[in-house]
């Protein structure tokens, strides 16, 4: 009898000894946070990877713009001199007006015709104070005498000037080799801000020459 009562009993503690000795974990072990997982926070190094940019880094810096993106171009401030009256000027000296500027030859018969149109766009516009026109001769081979001859003759009073090679090179440069081209008949509009728009080449009427200036001689300052 008694030996029943202690195989019974072996019997019956054996399981929870193992148990207690090493066993496998039960449900309740492994569900259980520990201590140190309940106090630990991911570093900003763990939640975002190296490899994706900051917000300061994704965003391009638009607003930083060169020092010189607004600067005016250099032949803006080379002397000229208007062969009607010996005047030096520079077309910096019209910053808030209106100026058209045509590069022609005295032997050239296109510019002559398309420098009548421009005295009709001047009968058009009337007198006004914000409009310069200015013909620039751009053949090295013509001097101020020859020009200031030309114009007088035709009866032109706007602005005529010789360009130095220096400006003419500049020109061509920023705007086309065709601008030294007097035949295609060029012309470029400064506008208030000191912003050149080239038209295009070919003989413009003043009409059609009227309808380029307009949105400048409209906008303001």
């Amino acid at each position: 009898m008694k030996i029943r009562t202690i195989s019974f009993s072996l019997m019956f503690f054996l399981p929870v000894l193992l148990t207690a000795c090493g066993g496998a974990p039960t449900a309740d072990v492994m569900e259980k946070p520990t201590e140190a997982m309940m106090d630990y926070t991911p570093t900003p190094e763990v939640m975002m990877p190296h490899d994706t940019p900051t917000a300061e880094a994704a965003m391009p810096d638009d607003t930083a713009m060169p020092e010189d993106a607004m600067a005016m171009p250099d032949w803006f401030g080379a002397s000229l001199t208007d062969v009607n009256t010996g005047q030096a000027f520079t077309i910096n000296d019209f910053k808030g007006q209106v100026v058209l500027v045509e590069t022609m030859a005295v032997w050239c018969p296109s510019c002559f015709t398309q420098q009548e149109q421009i005295n009709a766009l001047h009968a058009l516009l009337g007198e006004r104070d914000d409009f310069v026109s200015i013909s620039l001769d751009i053949d090295p081979n013509e001097d101020q005498d020859t020009l200031s001859s030309h114009a007088r003759n035709a009866g032109f009073t706007w602005i005529y000037a010789v360009a130095s090679p220096e400006v003419s090179r500049e020109i061509a440069s920023l705007y086309g080799d065709q601008f030294l081209n007097p035949p295609s008949t060029p012309i470029l509009v400064v506008d208030r801000h000191g912003a050149a728009h080239p038209l295009p080449f070919g003989i413009k009427s003043a009409e059609d020459l009227l309808q380029a200036l307009q949105p400048y001689l409209d906008e303001s300052m």
